[in-house]
């Protein structure tokens, strides 16, 4: 029976978390949150061979990053996570916003671990999603596990048919990922806290709103990663 109830108790948890998660939170909160999206940019980016390919940081429209976002699973299985976003626009790159990601599935499964994730939009739709209030990956976003690989053309095909490419980062190792079903929300509490103001995430994301301070660390590795991988081809 206590075999049964640690996993138990995981999922509850898990669960208890992301309902403590949509309370508002502090600017100290978030800008924790802004740091540790960068860090986990910064060291995937550095890895020479398994990482986000050239080709595709070229054409990235916007990068969302996520970082350890919680898993869970016994039968039933949940996930949920918070991070934020920046676009490209026609004078660099926006200040970021912030989402939630959700999502649940069914199997024989159990376990729980802590997830990096990162979404790229790669085209103006992959843009446009992320203007919305909420969308799903793979049903109203088209998505695709990004390939992997400081030159890799391997893996073509999302070309044709994604508008997101979607990565996770587990106990070191970084590879595409298949997010189908987890939905990704607008969290419009935490961006306004984080203004200090109300903002609309398109006029966020389009480049209206200055960078704050804080975030300028984060916004600036996206853009050198765009940059680099231009200079570099």
């Amino acid at each position: 029976m206590k075999k049964l109830i640690s996993p138990i108790l995981c999922v509850a948890v898990l669960l208890a978390g992301s309902s403590f998660a949509r309370a508002a939170s502090s600017v100290q909160d978030l800008q924790q949150r802004v740091d540790a999206a960068k860090v986990v940019l910064d060291q995937i980016l550095g890895t020479s061979d398994r990482t986000i390919p050239l080709n595709i940081l070229e054409m990235a429209t916007c990068v969302g990053v996520v970082p350890g976002m919680k898993k869970a699973a016994f039968v039933f299985g949940a996930q949920y996570g918070q991070g934020v976003v920046t676009c490209r626009t026609g004078h660099g790159w926006s200040a970021p916003v912030f989402i939630r990601m959700a999502g649940g599935s069914f199997g024989f499964q159990i376990g729980g671990q802590s997830t990096d994730l990162i979404l790229v939009a790669v085209n103006n739709k992959g843009f446009q999603d992320l203007l919305k209030s909420k969308f799903q990956i793979g049903g109203d976003a088209s998505a695709a596990a990004g390939p992997v690989g400081r030159d890799s053309q391997a893996a073509t095909d999302w070309k044709m048919n994604a508008e997101l490419l979607t990565y996770s980062r587990s106990k070191g190792l970084f590879a595409g990922i298949d997010l189908d079903g987890t939905s990704v929300s607008q969290n419009t509490a935490d961006t306004n806290t984080y203004f200090g103001a109300s903002h609309s995430f398109t006029s966020i994301l389009r480049g209206s709103v200055p960078v704050p301070n804080g975030a300028v660390p984060f916004v600036r590795t996206v853009a050198k990663a765009f940059v680099d991988a231009k200079d570099r081809k």
